[in-house]
């Protein structure tokens, strides 16, 4: 599958959350916690490649995330993305350990998700403040932060490892 995606930096949520219920959006997920681990051979070969490997947490399930380098584009985050669900989190990472992946970098948030216009929308509570995040065509991406009256000199296009590096 092609992830294309933007993020957008807000000072609130919660007048968001409401102006999408408004228009129609469904909840997929309600507000919950989300435990990030990327992994990487000591060498560090992933992130050479401008590749990613996560194992993404919540509650007692999880998934695993494997991203591939970023296509060029000016104003979307686009690159390849295969993901799966687990059913037992702690024994995946006993098997990324045993193939020689190491834990590089790991932060939480807590996340809502909804869908409106064929758009994945997620409400993102981070150490770095909160984002929108909106995954799904570009025309459609681009349709809706209109309705939001958001300018695409808004739009950022980091991940959010690089993000919370920063």
């Amino acid at each position: 599958m092609l992830e294309i995606e933007i993020k957008v930096k807000v000072e609130d949520l919660e007048p968001f959350r409401t102006k999408f219920l408004r228009m129609g959006a469904e909840i997929l997920h309600e507000r919950h916690r989300e435990d990030n681990t990327l992994y990487d051979f000591r060498t560090a070969d992933l992130r050479g490649r401008g590749e990613a490997f996560r194992l993404r947490v919540r509650g007692k399930k999880g998934e695993l995330t494997f991203k591939g380098p970023a296509q060029k584009s000016r104003r979307f985050k686009i690159r390849p993305e295969f993901e799966t669900e687990i059913r037992r989190p702690k024994q995946a990472a006993k098997i990324l350990k045993s193939l020689g992946l190491v834990p590089v970098f790991r932060y939480a948030k807590h996340r809502t998700v909804l869908k409106l216009d064929r758009v994945r929308i997620c409400l993102d509570e981070t150490s770095k403040g909160y984002f929108l995040e909106f995954e799904g065509e570009r025309h459609r991406i681009a349709a809706l932060s209109r309705r939001l009256g958001i300018p695409s000199s808004d739009w950022i296009k980091k991940t959010y490892v690089e993000l919370l590096k920063s």
